[in-house]
C-alpha cells in the first residue's frame, strides 16, 4: 500500500510526491550551503514533510543529501557508447570535469568525500548509489572496448577507472594544479598511448 503523508486541510499526499519534494528541498539546501546544511529539521520544514517520514526513509541526513545529489547530476554524467572509445571517454571526462568545477556542485562533492570519512551511512549511500554504479558503467565500457580490440587484453579495468576519474578527484581535493578539460584530455591521451592497440 502506498504510504501517504498528512497535509493540513488537504488530506494526505502520496509518498512519491512527498519523496520528490523532500529530494528537491534537500538539493536546494545542499547546493546553497553544503552537506552540513541538509538536516532533517530543515528539509522537513522546506518540503514540507514529517521528520518521522525522513527518519524512516533515510538513516542519516548525509544519506538523504547523497541521494539528492545523485538525482541532480545523474542525467549529466551519462556514459554513452558510440563505438569510439576515445571519443566516448573524452566526452564523459569533460562532463565529469564540468560537474566537479561547477561552483555549486564541486564544493558539495568535496564535502561529501570529507563527511563520508566520519559518517558510515553517508559513505555507504555514496558507494551504493553513486560511485559503484559509475564504476560499473565505466568497466563495462572498457570491457566492450577490449572485446572490440581497442584495448589490449589482460588489463585491470578497475585500475583504468582509478587512473582517469581518480585523477580528476585528486585535482578537486588537492589543488596544486587546475582541474580543466585540457587536463582530462592529457590524462586520457597519456593513458591510451600506453594501452591502445596499434591502428
Amino acid at each position: 500500500m502506498t504510504e501517504a503523508v498528512a497535509r493540513p486541510g488537504r488530506g494526505r499526499r502520496p509518498s512519491a510526491e512527498v519523496r520528490r519534494d523532500v529530494l528537491a528541498a534537500a538539493t536546494e539546501l545542499l547546493l546553497a550551503d553544503g552537506v552540513a546544511a541538509v538536516t532533517f529539521e530543515r528539509v522537513a520544514q522546506a518540503a514540507p514533510a514529517s521528520k518521522v517520514t525522513l527518519y524512516k526513509w533515510w538513516p542519516t541526513p548525509g544519506a538523504l543529501a547523497a541521494e539528492a545529489y545523485f538525482a541532480h547530476v545523474e542525467s549529466g554524467l551519462r556514459f554513452d557508447d558510440s563505438g569510439d572509445l576515445t571519443a566516448d571517454l573524452r566526452a564523459q571526462l569533460h562532463a565529469f570535469v564540468a560537474t566537479l568545477t561547477d561552483e555549486r556542485i564541486g564544493p558539495v562533492i568535496a564535502g561529501f568525500i570529507g563527511a563520508a570519512q566520519a559518517d558510515a551511512a553517508l559513505a555507504e549511500a555514496w558507494s551504493a548509489g553513486y560511485s559503484l554504479e559509475r564504476r560499473r558503467l565505466a568497466v563495462e565500457r572498457f570491457a566492450r572496448a577490449e572485446e572490440a580490440g581497442q584495448l589490449r587484453t589482460g588489463l585491470d579495468l578497475e585500475v583504468l577507472v582509478d587512473q582517469l576519474w581518480g585523477a580528476c578527484y585528486h585535482r578537486l581535493l588537492v589543488r596544486d594544479q587546475p582541474l580543466t578539460p585540457a587536463f582530462a584530455d592529457a590524462i586520457l591521451d597519456n593513458l591510451l598511448r600506453g594501452v591502445a592497440t596499434a591502428p
